[in-house]
This record gives structure tokens, sequence and C-alpha cells, in this order.
């Protein structure tokens, strides 16, 4: 009995994420299209004043010491005319930083730049309720957004502003590039799963006309789209996602340019990427919970966008399914060498193994997309490929907790990624007053599976059995990394 349920759920497991491949196999194909099809979007003419629209940016800021400096010097350098634009700072900090950025902000205002500092008494709806305030008071027709951690080029607005000459146009999303990539491993693995989504995956959905997402910051919005679709709502803990699915359901179309880079800073401290990943991971099964049922019941939405869809607002809730597979290989291994009878069917699921070839075809056009061809890059990827692999697996138990948390309903408060303002190793970071140090049920949990798949590992010599070893060593390797990182460094 017991042996058959774990048969039945280690299968259905293993079928999702082979749906899963799937899709993302079709958005390669509709990547590798999109590198082949013309640009023939209408643009604003900018050599025409009258075809400059005027555009509201929008800083949202919690607590920003250490980067809102930059962010502010950086924005201030926008090459846009300044009759047509205003710089709204939407600070809700509540510490030293606050008088910094005001003090930033009189400076630049002195210097001629239309910037405003709007604070609030209340954190009411965090991020999405700072935009929404914002947007009641924006002048202009498009609204701009950029996080601390984000440094755009002089031209950017020049770069994205012209494409909402669509009048059909709600928003323009360019692609994250990272100013702190090759900082470590932490900062690579990071770097190399963003990349993936900013390449493939929204290019993909993009040219295949399914739903996007804007993604929070580095983006573009026009005003009415916005209020058309009903507004920020801080329900979730990923407002953009979430406003993203409303104003496709109302019909807009979404433009991304993937040639459009604008860099950010990437999480050094392990304690802050998994801080933003447990933000990310838990506001998209929230989404899933408010949004896919409408989606699903509206007639005008394809079927393939329902599937892709799917498999987007549901793309967290793969770590659920990996950690299951994970956890349930160690007994499918005894089952295995102890019951001659399931031999076949041990050789039908064996065929799931090309969900790992798609996914690793998938990410070498990404990577090489990044980096460029060539034998010593592919040997680079191939080893880059497996180490994000084992680590993703190892933030399995972490990102799992607030997929469930997400699907149940269980409320939190939206949680800020500490910034850090640092691009090389000589920058120091381990005295950044925003990095929590405390020890957590999950990091117990991660260590014990560490020492699972390591008896998973001297179980495949046991039972001289050795077809999931690389899935036991790679388990080992990724909880081992993320249990004693987040211990020891506790930062």
């Amino acid at each position: 009995m017991i042996e058959t349920a774990v048969i039945i759920l280690y299968t259905l497991a293993l079928a999702v994420i082979f749906l899963y491949s799937l899709a993302q196999l079709n958005l390669l194909l509709n990547y590798l299209k999109a590198k082949k099809s013309a640009d023939n979007a209408p643009v604003f003419d900018f050599s025409k004043a009258e075809e400059i629209p005027f555009v509201t940016i929008q800083l949202p800021l919690y607590n920003e010491l250490y980067v809102v400096e930059r962010l502010l010097e950086n924005i201030s350098k926008l090459d846009y005319p300044k009759d047509k634009l205003e710089i709204q700072v939407l600070d809700d900090s509540t510490d030293e930083s606050l008088q910094t950025t005001r003090n930033t902000i009189e400076a630049l205002q002195a210097a001629g730049i239309p910037i405003q500092h709007i604070t609030r008494t209340n954190r009411k709806g965090f991020k999405a309720g700072a935009l929404k305030e914002g947007l009641a008071i924006a002048k202009g027709e498009f609204i701009a957004i950029f996080d601390s951690d984000f440094v755009p080029n002089s031209d950017w607005l020049q770069k994205t502003v012209p494409y909402f000459k669509d009048e059909k146009i709600g928003v323009v999303q360019t692609r994250w590039a990272h100013l702190n990539r090759d900082y470590s491993l932490l900062t690579k693995i990071q770097a190399f799963a963003l990349d993936f989504h900013f390449v493939l995956e929204q290019v993909g959905r993009n040219f295949g006309h399914h739903f996007i997402n804007f993604n929070g910051t580095a983006g573009i919005w026009r005003k009415t789209c916005i209020l058309d679709a009903g507004n920020w709502q801080g329900d979730t803990l990923t407002e953009d996602l979430d406003l993203s699915y409303r104003a496709q359901l109302k019909k807009w179309d979404f433009k991304y340019l993937e040639d459009v880079e604008t860099p950010a800073e990437l999480p050094v401290a392990i304690s802050a990427a998994r801080s933003q990943q447990f933000r990310w991971n838990k506001g998209a099964a929230e989404n899933f919970q408010k949004l896919y049922g409408k989606l699903l019941k509206d007639p005008t939405v394809s079927f393939k966008t329902k599937f892709h869809s799917f498999f987007h607002l549901l793309n967290s809730s793969m770590f659920l399914l990996v950690l299951l597979v994970a956890i349930l290989s160690v007994p499918i291994l005894f089952i295995k060498n102890n019951n001659p009878a399931y031999s076949w069917y041990f050789n039908v699921i064996a065929g799931f193994a090309v969900s790992t070839v798609i996914f690793f075809g998938c990410y070498w056009v990404t990577y090489k997309r990044i980096h460029g061809g060539g034998i010593k890059n592919f040997f680079r990827y191939i080893g880059m490929f497996f180490t994000f692999f084992s680590v993703a697996m190892g933030f399995s138990v972490h990102n799992s907790l607030a997929v469930l948390e997400g699907h149940f309903g269980k409320k939190s408060e939206f949680i800020r990624t500490p910034k850090f303002n640092i691009s090389s190793l000589s920058n120091q970071w381990k005295s950044n007053i925003y990095l929590k140090k405390r020890l957590s049920k999950n990091m117990i949990l991660e260590s014990l599976l560490f020492l699972y798949f390591g008896f998973a590992i001297y179980s495949a010599f046991l039972v001289n059995d050795f077809g999931l070893i690389l899935f036991h060593l790679m388990l080992f390797a990724g909880f081992g990394f993320v249990a004693f990182k987040s211990i020891f460094s506790r930062i």
C-alpha cells in the first residue's frame, strides 16, 4: 500500500515537471522565431517636440541607506526634456536614510531637477500602496518605475517611451542586467536564473502573445492602463505580477525589450537572497489563487495562453514538486531493487529524463545569448547548469514553504530585500544594518536533508544501483551549500 502510494506520488510529480518542461520548450521555439522576425512596431518621433509625452518616474523607497544616493544621482542624469518629466521619490523610510534622501533631493532641486520627496505616515499596502498614492498626483501620461538598486543608462527613456505610440500598449518592460554578476557563486547563480527569465521566458511569452509580467521595476506603465486594470493592490506580495495579469485580462498589450538592459545589483548575502526568494515565490502562489480562475473562465483567452499562464503562475510551485521527487527518490531506489515485478514501470518513467535534456537546451540558449558560444563557454555552461540546479534544489524547502503559505492564504508583511551597493570583492557588506542574523527552522530541515541525501549516495553502493546517484549528489551538494552558508554566514 505504502509502496503504491510512493510510486503514484513520484510519477505524478515527474509528469507535471515534464509538462512544465514542454511549456519551456515551446517558449524556446517562440524565442528562436522572435530572433528571426523584424520589429515593425510604431514609435514616437522624438525629433518632433509634440510627440514627446510627459513622463513620471516613481522611485519607491524603504530604508535604502546604502543605495539611495546612487539611485537619485543616476536618475537625475536621464536624458529627457525637464519640462516633460517629474520624479516622485515615494519614501516610506523610518531610519536615517530619510534625512540622506531629503538632503540629496534638495541638492538636485537646486540644480533644476524636477524631483519631489513624498512621504507617508504609514506603510499601508507597502510598495503597492506607495505607488498608488504617487499615481493619484502624478502628472505623467506614462509612469516609469525603478527600485532602489537599479541604475538605468541615460538614454533609457529615449529607448522605451517611443513604443507607446501604439495605443494598445499598456507596459514596456526592459531586461535586467547585473552589476555584480561575478561577485560570488551566489550572485552567479542568481544571474543565471534571472537571465533565463528575462531572455527566453519573457521573449517567448511576448512573441507567442501569452501573458507576461511587469517585473516590478525597469519598466513603464501607461497611466490609463493601471487605472483601467483596477490600480495597484497590496493583497499579494508580488503586486507587479498581480497588476500585469489584471491589465492583460483587460486586453492591454505588453511590449518586452530584450535589447534594452537596465543594470541592477544582486543580493550578495544568502539571507537577503532567501528573503527575496520567499517573497517572489509566495507572491506567485498568491496570484495563482487570486487570478487563474478568472483567466480560465475567460472565453477570449486561448487554450495555449491558459496553458502557459498555468505554469507561469505556478512556476514557484515547481519547487514543491522537485522537493517531493527528491525525498521520494530514496524509497524509490529501494522499491526498484526489492521488487523485480516493477521493472517495467521504472523503464517507462526513465523517459521523464527528457525533461532534463529540455531544460539543458533551453538554458544553454540563454547562456549563449549572454556570454557567447564556443567550446570553452559550453563547458563553463555545463558546470554552471549543474551548479545552479543543485543550489536551486537546496532552496526547495525554503521556497516550498513560501509556496504553501501562498496557496493556503497565510498573510505576511512585504519584507524588503536588503541592498548593499556592492559591485566588487573589495567592497565590504557584513556590517550592513539591515541584515537579519537568526537561525530558522528551515535551516535545520535543510541540514537534515543534507544528511538524508548523503545516505542516498551510500544507498546506491548498498544496492549496487547508480541510476540516481548524480541526482543525489546534486541534492547533497545543494542542500549542503544552502544549509552551511545560511548557518555559518548567518547574514
